[in-house]
């Protein structure tokens, strides 16, 4: 009970410092998988088109996820110095294999029934991938989108080593002081929220954009329409 209510004195003498320092967390988590996907998707594709490139970049994308955090925070700090720019490129590097691996099983994975449909159809290559591809397989990027957030959500607390702030600032600052154990929890408790909320919203979207969802809708209008 004494901790309960030492996170509920902190939130509110600290509400608006805990506030800002959630956005800024939120900000350099979404940044970096944003500019991951950006990266990301289009290789996917490209590798779904030359599956000998796909070996390669996943091998690349696999050692990169392998580097401790702290490592590579560090190790990025030693380039581009302190501040959110050093931990949004760290995050960047952790999104792309979610994303890139997705991507790439997702493209790779439409029926070639219905890529040979499309081209006897008339349709170009791009309009294959436009009007076949990316729809059929969006709600599996989007499950490597989801992936690549909630990591991010969770690594971005190593900000505070940087200088760039975010929840880890409060979780550090719980941890040099005596009997700071409602002070980790007031740092905790939000990124933990952060992470859970991104997964369900996310998860939510791939829902959406499962064709085969989408499908039984369909039917399901039609079958109250003929009744």
């Amino acid at each position: 009970m004494a901790t309960l209510n030492g996170i509920v004195n902190y939130y509110i003498q600290n509400g608006s410092y805990v506030w800002e320092q959630f956005y800024r967390h939120f900000l350099m988590s979404a940044y970096g998988v944003l500019f991951a996907a950006i990266v990301a998707i289009p290789l996917g594709i490209v590798m779904a088109r030359y599956h000998k490139l796909s070996a390669w970049l996943l091998s690349l994308a696999n050692i990169i996820q392998t580097i401790p955090a702290l490592a590579m925070v560090s190790v990025l700090m030693l380039v581009m110095g302190l501040g959110t720019n050093t931990v949004v490129l760290s995050l960047f590097l952790y999104s792309l294999l979610p994303i890139l691996k997705n991507t790439y099983t997702g493209i790779v994975n439409v029926d070639h029934f219905l890529l040979e449909s499309g081209k006897a159809m008339g349709m170009t290559k791009f309009q294959v991938l436009r009007m076949v591809e990316l729809p059929l397989a969006l709600s599996v990027i989007m499950a490597g989108l989801r992936n690549a957030l909630v990591i991010a959500i969770g690594i971005a607390t190593i900000g505070t080593f940087v200088g760039a702030g975010g929840l880890g600032d409060i979780i550090v600052r719980g941890t040099n002081v005596t009997n700071g154990t409602p002070i980790i929890l007031a740092g905790a408790i939000p990124t933990a929220v952060m992470a859970v909320g991104a997964d369900f919203i996310m998860g939510w979207l791939e829902r959406s954009l499962s064709p085969v969802k989408k499908k039984k809708k369909e039917e399901n209008v039609e079958l109250k329409e003929a009744a």
